[in-house]
């Protein structure tokens, strides 16, 4: 089993920056995929990005990549997500998430273990 606790969120003024926080204790054997969703309200949840806990393989949604960056710190079981520019649009619930089943997982029903989510508001 693996737990993720995401930290980091808040309210945010239009384009300014905030970075996400995902720590995670338990065992998992092998490679995965450890990644960031977001859900505004009443709407889907989206993919943002996904790193390989082994190796240097990133996926970033397109929508983000110009303004949101993902990075791990292996020591610290540690996933961020650095993200600048903030717009109201990117006001939402944003979830940590693991995928055992695929190393470039990016659909939601991919992922086995995930966070219970931080709010992010940014205020126009």
């Amino acid at each position: 089993q693996v737990q993720l606790v995401e930290s980091g969120g808040g309210l945010v003024q239009a384009g300014g920056s905030l970075r996400l926080s995902c720590t995670a204790s338990g065992r998992i054997t092998g490679n995965y995929a450890w990644g960031w969703f977001r859900q505004p309200p009443g709407k889907e949840r989206m993919f943002l990005a996904s790193v390989n806990w082994i190796g240097d393989a990133t996926y970033l949604a397109h929508a983000v990549k110009d303004r949101f960056t993902i990075s791990k710190d292996i020591a610290q079981n540690t996933l961020h997500l650095e993200m600048n520019s903030l717009k109201a649009e990117d006001t939402a619930v944003y979830f940590c998430a693991v995928s055992t089943r695929s190393l470039a997982a990016t659909m939601a029903h991919e992922y086995n273990y995930w966070g219970r989510g931080t709010q992010v508001t940014v205020s126009s």
